[in-house]
């Protein structure tokens, strides 16, 4: 694995069980940097964000894009993790700023954060002209096991999924990460049961990422006796593609009489991204003046 990649995917020798795993590390700071998140939410959205990578890496082209958003009931509000098919993610949290007592086991309240009153939904851009859309209700609201519970349902795929945000006392993001591990048709029952023991002496993945360990050390632990192939590995971060041109589509899509009823309050209209908090100012008058001849909506931009 080269030094500055952080992400890779890797397959049991006989092909039957194959592993994602990410250091979200910087991804997740940078997310709290933009977003100045609480601990709690550093901790939520971190976890999807991870999780989203890892299922951007998935997908079969990197011109595909794939979305998770949960929606909870809980003082967080919505969720929202965006990745593209080379693993790099963008996030949103609707209530940024969550204060709420630890578990009793000292580990941050995650789920009741999220809440578990809702749904996971997954909606994959694959460059046709309707999205695949995958949903399923929520089981903790932890996010590991609603992602888990999402590929057992919804893919039909057995897997495992694990993710951890380790904040520090002054919100600083001491370490990230996650793996999935998925078992493919024709796994026997006795490499089922081992890959379990495997997994089930595993410490948890803030905790490997605090002891020096790499991702790869936890392919080689978590598929200890398949005698595992690393496939690819990648460098993958927090990375928002907003642009002036994606703010004047997203206009356009409103249609002329929206802008100019917009116009007519304020010539000038301050655009917010929501993934990365950057402020684009557009003069509608302007943009008015360079409409297209056709005063049809045009196609809006998928995100």
């Amino acid at each position: 694995m080269e030094q500055n990649h952080n992400m890779l995917r890797g397959i049991s020798e006989n092909g039957g069980i194959v592993f994602y795993g990410v250091d979200s590390t910087e991804m997740v700071r940078e997310m709290e940097r933009l977003h100045k998140t609480s601990a709690v939410t550093t901790a939520a959205l971190g976890r999807l964000l991870t999780a989203a990578s890892m299922m951007g890496i998935m997908l079969k082209s990197t011109q595909d894009s794939i979305t998770v958003q949960i929606k909870g009931g809980g003082p967080a509000g919505r969720l929202l993790a965006v990745s593209d098919g080379t693993g790099n993610v963008k996030g949103y949290v609707e209530h940024p700023i969550v204060e709420l007592p630890s578990r009793e086991d000292g580990h941050l309240n995650v789920g009741a954060a999220v809440g578990k009153d809702g749904t996971l939904d997954v909606i994959r851009d694959l460059g046709l002209r309707e999205p695949y859309v995958g949903q399923v209700p929520l089981t903790t609201g932890e996010i590991a096991e609603d992602i888990t519970t999402y590929f057992a349902i919804s893919e039909q795929i057995p897997t495992v999924c694990a993710l951890g945000v380790l904040v520090d006392t002054d919100l600083s993001v001491r370490c990230a990460g996650g793996f999935i591990v998925q078992l493919l048709p024709g796994a026997t029952e006795r490499e089922i049961d081992h890959l379990e023991k495997n997994i089930k002496a595993m410490p948890s993945v803030t905790t490997m990422l605090e002891e020096g360990k790499s991702v790869q050390d936890m392919l080689s632990m978590a598929l200890d006796g398949f005698q595992p192939d690393i496939l690819d590995s990648y460098h993958v971060c927090y990375r928002c593609d907003c642009s002036m041109a994606r703010v004047a589509k997203m206009l356009h899509s409103l249609g002329k009489k929206e802008v100019e009823k917009l116009r007519d309050e304020d010539p000038i209209a301050e655009v917010n991204c929501q993934f990365c908090d950057k402020v684009y100012r557009v003069d509608l008058n302007d943009l008015l003046e360079k409409w297209p001849s056709c005063d049809e909506k045009m196609p809006q931009e998928k995100s």
